[in-house]
């Protein structure tokens, strides 16, 4: 028997039905993951489920005695003194229970049932047991928390009172990796059941049981993770689009609008892994190029090629060094993505590397010509009463992008804004828009560098998906601080990582590469640091075989691995592999002036033959490209 079941709910706000006839149960132990467009009503829906609402129609059944605990997105604690006056608020219900049995008010027998069922004699105790698991300080001041901090309070003041279904909006936001990981675990032994609003795709597939999708006012449901759903999404999408081909002309336009925003994303996913090996490819190949580019320089050629240089450099604030000893160099194109713990120091590491920030010691060279656009998370751009296509393009009806001129509803429309919506002000659209709408406005500007700060906040998943496509074709360089690390893998060409104490270091690929190169490393470290330091070395301190290996160590274990793979290639391998990655770049070089040629569709009209021949190679180029990256990995590996 479900938990508690919603029939036949409606809701609407003006003329746009959020909930239209939908049905939703939940079982026990089940971990839902919510996901939908910006705008579809989840929000609306998780406190319906919750009580704190009403629909406009329809019913809301629950199980008698079923405890629920909601968690807003954005935490309410205000009127708390401390974290534990905080999450006491939690057993407030108990405790008005107790102080009723205590003063002999009403029915003593069934104060005293309702009061065991809950084992409430001991909430104090459930209290601190509560704020131990969870890693908080009973003493500290709400009003000094993090963010992150206060989500882990408004968890443990849900609960604390050991509800049968918690409702989590949001949890993620705001929080860096390792609070990310710790909701994991918690969720994984809770007992309970879960509904979960969340775009983290890697967190959902952690995690959920089951996908609930809220698509034009209707719950569809997907059993498995969101990988899992995934799968299934496209093979119903690939049966909705033969359906709707026989539906007459002008609902065919609109299924086809609608499916744009998400079928196009999910069945190009392939193609981005594809194109991201690629991305990764010719970063290794400019790596290895990478005393010809400081020659090219130094001889007077175009300077370009090195957007920032950083040998040595530390910075600190009085206190404890939040940069020390970092070096990398840069380079056009890279997309390099920032992690570490929120106050680890990224920021400054990034006003450090765009020269906007002095270091205490070491050298930082800027490459020149560099334009920048910033991310705005606080969104002090938007203007409220401006149309969505002022805001985009003021007093013109047209954008330019490099060398492309877009009529701004059409760029509009690649941000999943529809034409009708070009002429509604600012203020209508919700957090989630804004913040998709202020990315279009970024990618409307020229720039060269992209610094993106937590850009992943409040998009949904399909945003998600069209961001990384567009960064991934991106020809400038991007700076990416996220959290997402599904977003993070598919978008960054290298990634550096926070490693304490001020330490910092750059690893090749996303989150998920760093995480097995690390370990690696500690690997490699082990042994030695088992046995005694010989009297040669010149480290003063010896690590502890748990931290990171030195710089100098992990590049002589690199360069040791490096060694053992090319002793295991033959001659004719080794010359295979030094090759790929220029026919790589010629394969995609000639892919992209094919696609010019056909993109405006004018090829068809005046030489058919040569369009089709065209289109046959494009196709051609594809798996020679798929085929050549493959033999890149097993060749590097």
């Amino acid at each position: 028997m479900a938990l508690l079941t919603l029939l036949d709910a409606q809701l609407a706000f003006g003329h746009l039905p959020l909930l239209d006839h939908a049905d939703f149960a939940l079982q026990e132990r089940e971990r839902v993951g919510l996901i939908g467009r910006n705008g579809a009503g989840k929000s609306s829906l998780l406190k319906i489920l919750a009580g704190l609402e009403k629909p406009d129609d329809g019913a809301l059944q629950m199980q008698q005695g079923l405890r629920l605990a909601y968690v807003p997105q954005t935490p309410a604690l205000q009127g708390f003194e401390t974290v534990q006056d905080a999450v006491s608020a939690g057993m407030a219900h108990m405790a008005a229970l107790i102080e009723q049995y205590t003063q002999g008010e009403g029915d003593l027998a069934e104060l005293q049932t309702r009061i065991e069922a809950e084992d409430g004699w001991n909430w104090p105790q459930r209290v601190q047991q509560t704020l131990q698991k969870l890693g908080l300080d009973g003493a500290r001041r709400v009003a000094e928390l993090s963010g992150g901090s206060q989500k882990r309070v408004a968890l443990a003041q849900a609960l604390v009172a050991q509800p049968d279904v918690l409702l989590l909006d949001e949890p993620t936001n705001h929080l860096d990796l390792a609070a990310i990981g710790w909701l994991q675990e918690l969720l994984l032994a809770y007992k309970g059941s879960v509904v979960v609003i969340t775009h983290d795709r890697a967190f959902l597939d952690a995690v959920a049981t089951r996908i609930v999708e809220l698509d034009r006012g209707r719950l569809r449901s997907y059993p498995g993770n969101f990988a899992a759903y995934q799968a299934q999404k496209e093979e119903q999408l690939a049966q909705e689009a033969t359906l709707n081909a026989r539906a007459d002309k002008l609902l065919a336009q609109e299924e086809i609008w609608v499916r744009k925003g998400v079928e196009a994303r999910r069945t190009r996913a392939q193609g981005r892994i594809n194109r991201l090996h690629a991305l990764r490819a010719a970063r290794a190949a400019r790596r290895e190029a990478l005393g010809r580019v400081r020659m090219e320089v130094a001889s007077g050629q175009p300077s370009g090629k090195i957007v920032a240089e950083l040998h040595n450099v530390s910075k600190a604030f009085g206190g404890p060094p939040v940069v020390q000893g970092f070096s990398a160099t840069l380079l056009r194109g890279d997309k390099v993505g920032l992690i570490g713990p929120n106050g680890a120091g990224k920021s400054t590491l990034l006003k450090l590397i765009l020269g906007q920030l002095a270091p205490d010691s070491g050298r930082v060279r800027q490459g020149a010509s560099l334009q920048v656009a910033y991310f705005d998370q606080m969104r002090a751009q938007l203007n409220p009463d401006a149309t969505l296509e002022d805001f985009i393009s003021p007093g013109s009806e047209w954008i330019e992008i490099g060398q492309r001129r877009q009529h701004v509803k059409s760029y509009l429309g690649d941000f999943l804004f529809s034409p009708a919506r070009a002429a509604s002000p600012v203020r209508s659209l919700s957090g989630g828009e804004q913040a998709r709408l202020l990315l279009a406005r970024l990618f409307a500007r020229p720039a060269n560098v992209l610094v993106l700060d937590e850009p992943t906040n409040d998009l949904d998943i399909d945003t998600l998906e069209l961001l990384e496509e567009l960064l991934q074709t991106y020809d400038g360089t991007v700076f990416l601080v996220s959290h997402d690390r599904a977003f993070m893998d598919n978008v960054v060409t290298s990634t550096i990582a926070w490693e304490g104490g001020g330490q910092w270091r750059e690893y090749e690929g996303g989150i998920t590469d760093w995480q097995q190169q690390s370990e690696r490393a500690r690997a490699w470290l082990a042994p030695e640091a088992a046995a005694p330091a010989p009297a040669s070395k010149t480290s003063k301190t010896p690590r502890p075989s748990a931290q990171p290996a030195p710089a100098a160590a992990q590049t002589a274990a690199k360069s040791a691995a490096q060694a053992t793979v090319k002793r295991k290639l033959s001659y004719k391998e080794q010359r295979e592999l030094d090759a790929l990655p220029a026919r790589i770049d010629a394969l995609e070089a000639e892919q992209a002036a094919i696609r010019a040629q056909l993109a405006d569709g004018t090829l068809y009209q005046s030489d058919l033959p040569k369009a089709i021949a065209l289109q046959a190679r494009d196709s051609a180029i594809e798996e020679e490209l798929l085929h050549a990256l493959e033999r890149w990995e097993a060749l590097g590996a």
